[in-house]
C-alpha cells in the first residue's frame, strides 16, 4: 500500500467520526464549499494549516520560548522525545482542528466565503479562541469591514513580543487567502 492510497484511506475514514485511542470521540470538520455557518474547512485551507505547521514526527520546540510540539503543531499531549508515525499525525491533525468550526459559528456574525473561513480557520488554529474572540479582526469583521478585518491579521506575528518570521509568512498567506475572491 502506498502513502498516498493510505491517505486517502484515511482522509475517507474520517468522513463522519472517529474514536481516538484515548476513547475520545471527536468529529472531522466537514470539506464544503457552502457557505454559512458550520461551513467546514476545505482541502485548500488544510493544506494551507498543513504547509505552515510542517509535518515533524519527532517532538520539537518551534521556537525557545514554546511547548513541545510533533505532527502538524500538535501540542496537547506531546512530551519531550515523543515519536509518531504520519499516521498519527493524521489522526492528531483532526483531532486538534475539531474545535475551530465551533468557534467560527459561535462568534463570526457575518457570511464567509470559502477562503474567508478557511483563512480563519488557520488563524484561530494557531491563536486560539481567546486570542480571536477579543481580537479588534473580529470586532471590524462583524461590523462588516472585511477589508479591515484582513488588515488586522499581520499583527499577530509575534511571540512574546517577538516578530517571528514564520508567524509572518503565515499570516501574510491568511491575508490573501481571506482576500481572494
Amino acid at each position: 500500500m502506498t502513502l498516498a492510497s493510505l491517505l486517502q484511506k484515511l482522509i475517507k475514514a474520517f468522513t463522519t467520526s472517529v474514536v481516538l485511542p484515548t476513547s475520545k470521540k471527536v468529529t472531522k470538520p466537514k470539506a464544503t464549499n457552502v457557505s454559512g455557518p458550520s461551513m467546514g474547512l476545505s482541502r485548500n485551507g488544510i493544506d494551507m494549516i498543513k504547509d505552515s505547521e510542517q509535518l515533524r514526527l519527532n517532538a520539537y520546540l518551534p521556537t525557545p520560548n514554546d511547548v513541545w510540539t510533533i505532527g502538524w503543531g500538535h501540542t496537547k499531549s506531546t512530551k519531550r522525545g515523543m515519536v509518531i508515525t504520519e499516521e498519527r499525525a493524521e489522526v492528531l491533525l483532526w483531532s486538534d482542528l475539531s474545535w475551530v468550526g465551533r468557534v467560527i459559528d459561535k462568534h463570526v456574525k457575518v457570511p464567509l466565503t470559502q477562503n474567508q473561513y478557511d483563512a480563519l480557520y488557520s488563524f484561530i488554529f494557531n491563536l486560539g479562541e481567546t486570542n480571536f474572540s477579543t481580537s479588534t479582526l473580529l470586532r471590524l469583521l462583524n461590523k462588516g469591514d472585511y477589508q479591515g478585518a484582513a488588515d488586522q491579521l499581520p499583527r499577530w506575528n509575534k511571540q512574546k513580543g517577538n516578530v517571528l518570521r514564520g508567524l509572518t509568512k503565515r499570516r501574510a498567506e491568511e491575508r490573501k487567502l481571506f482576500l481572494t475572491k
